[in-house]
């Protein structure tokens, strides 16, 4: 255990944590709703620092991040616990372990050590996933601080329901973000994630604003939210983030508590895609059905294809120092 950072002590041995957009007012011997920080005699510790459920040696197109170094690799990091309660969740068996099981487990690694890893796998990156990052909070920031002093970068693939207070705390250490759009609905966030929709879109904004490369991934879910009028409002709110953001539309395969709705068509993704497209963002991509042309990396100015992926391997890229080769126009990115 590590006491919690961003958070308050109150009267009667309560504490408010201000580490995501819950707030938690966390009673004595009770923990939030993310069941992985918890009160003990009015002090909020971290129950899962140095406590490792999951760690891969990832290609960075899986996160997916593809503006961020492509073709690279990217050591990823989890712990059991989130801040959502996603009836669709593709990794609830570590997500939601704290809950739905009362269970906190893991394994003892040190952020030293994960750095390590890290460069001995020749990564370019450390990758806070496949569950919500902000829930271990302590153990990434400490990791994001000394892979940074490494060289490494750091990247969130996160919900984006953080506080300000939380971006402001990462920021000097946090390169990229993908963050996942889940709907442009508030009761779809109500019903079926346990959160609100503002923050979310108030953290996008954030991470742009403090320059933090920032990708947007949105699960296409069957009846959920694949109207073409809410992926058209989708578009429209990342285009405002600036043009040149990657958009990921992502097929939905049944999952957790909802196996009974059907999975992601290919024509779906494809002209969820062309909506992107027409509202003027620069890059949009499809993903989670391999072979589709919405894999691929096209200059926004000339059209020709800079990238061809396959899944999440690289076939062929023609980039050069981050310009088209054919008209000469920037792609945008890290590393490109």
């Amino acid at each position: 255990m590590r006491e919690a950072m961003l958070y308050e002590k109150l009267e009667g041995g309560k504490a408010r944590c201000n580490l995501c957009s819950h707030h938690c007012l966390i009673g004595p011997s009770q923990k939030g709703i993310c069941g992985v920080r918890e009160n003990r005699g009015g002090t909020l510790y971290s129950l899962v620092y140095e406590k490792a459920i999951s760690w891969n040696v990832d290609p960075i197109e899986k996160k997916p991040l593809f503006h961020l170094f492509p073709g690279s690799r990217s050591l990823s990091l989890a712990t059991v616990g989130c801040n959502f309660r996603c009836s669709f969740c593709q990794n609830y068996n570590i997500s939601q372990v704290p809950v739905d099981e009362g269970k906190i487990a893991g394994y003892r690694i040190t952020p030293q050590e994960f750095v390590d890893m890290a460069l001995k796998y020749e990564c370019k990156s450390i990758a806070y996933t496949y569950t919500e990052p902000t829930i271990f909070f302590e153990y990434a920031y400490e990791t994001a601080k000394i892979g940074k002093e490494a060289g490494l970068r750091n990247i969130f693939v996160t919900n984006g329901y953080m506080t300000k207070e939380a971006l402001e705390e990462i920021r000097p250490f946090l390169d990229a973000a993908n963050v996942d759009l889940k709907s442009f609905r508030e009761e779809f966030y109500h019903k079926l994630v346990g959160a609100k929709l503002g923050p979310v879109l108030d953290s996008l904004r954030q991470f742009k604003e403090m320059g933090i490369w920032v990708e947007v991934t949105t699960l296409i879910i069957p009846t959920l939210n694949d109207s073409s009028e809410e992926l058209e409002e989708i578009a429209k709110f990342v285009l405002s983030l600036g043009e040149e953001t990657p958009w990921h539309i992502s097929a939905f395969y049944p999952a957790y508590k909802c196996r009974d709705l059907p999975p992601t068509s290919a024509s779906a993704l494809k002209q969820a895609r062309q909506i992107g497209i027409r509202a003027g963002l620069r890059y949009v991509y499809t993903g989670n059905i391999p072979g589709e042309e919405g894999e691929n990396t096209y200059c926004y100015q000339c059209k020709k294809r800079l990238i061809h992926r396959w899944g999440f391997t690289i076939l062929e890229n023609l980039i050069d120092n981050s310009h088209c080769p054919f008209c000469g126009a920037k792609i945008d990115g890290i590393g490109m």
